[in-house]
């Protein structure tokens, strides 16, 4: 298995509130994450970081080789830390409402288990089509499945960046979780909102179908949402079958 990230603070930001990061578990089954926080530059930082660091830590502890049981991991411990980063949040007035997206992959031999919390989203690039494997949990997403407006509307709906489901909401957070069949050739792609608001999913297929390293698509592809504006931050994160960390 090959992995690389990059993250970027963009063209716009002051800080960097994406979060990024690998676990293996005790049976050598990856866990990559990707978090992307809200609520002010202390409170988000904190957000995705904790988000992050504190499920990775539980899987690297854990010894799970069975896709169901990860996918019943996934909603018990981010509905855990829900709660976590709630009472964080009302610790003190610099990180009220604070909270963040996750988007996890568990990475098994034969399939992949997708689980997500808000608008970052996983990706699979197969047989040279990108088709995307989450639905964002966010206002203007619930507009465009009621067929109140389209999705090309969406696209700059001045209320896009509304979520509906976060992690740090108050009460029980759903966690949608689904599991795919692995293919040898596939990439994975988990992304925060910083490349998919700036990047087409046709330009985002065309660099995955060019034939270059990883972390070389990785990097064209945080380059690609700062050449366009870069208005937020950028977390790309690629898995591919075969290869090691880049």
């Amino acid at each position: 298995m090959e992995i690389a990230f990059r993250s970027d603070i963009g063209q716009r930001r002051t800080s960097n509130q994406d979060y990024a990061d690998a676990f293996t578990n005790q049976q050598d089954v990856t866990l990559a994450l990707l978090a992307d926080g809200m609520g002010g530059h202390q409170a988000g930082d904190l957000a995705s970081r904790s988000t992050v660091e504190d499920l990775g830590t539980l899987w690297e502890a854990g010894q799970l080789t069975d896709p169901e049981k990860a996918s019943s991991w996934m909603v018990k411990h981010i509905q855990e830390e829900n709660h976590v980063i709630y009472e964080k949040g009302q610790e003190q007035a610099e990180t009220t409402g604070m909270g963040t997206t996750i988007v996890a992959a568990a990475l098994f031999s034969d399939c992949y288990v997708i689980g997500h919390v808000g608008d970052s989203r996983a990706y699979l690039f197969r047989d040279g089509q990108l088709k995307q494997l989450t639905e964002d949990h966010s206002l203007v997403n619930e507009l465009v499945r009621s067929g109140e407006i389209t999705k090309e509307m969406a696209a700059t709906h001045p209320r896009r960046n509304v979520l509906t489901r976060s992690v740090g909401m108050p009460g029980d957070v759903e966690v949608d979780v689904t599991e795919i069949t692995a293919q040898a050739d596939d990439i994975l792609l988990l992304c925060s909102d910083g490349l998919t608001n700036m990047v087409s999913e046709a330009d985002i297929q065309t660099v995955l179908h060019v034939d270059a390293p990883l972390a070389e698509k990785a990097d064209t592809l945080i380059a690609a949402a700062n050449e366009a504006g870069g208005v937020d931050n950028i977390t790309v994160f690629l898995i591919a079958k075969g290869g090691s960390l880049s």
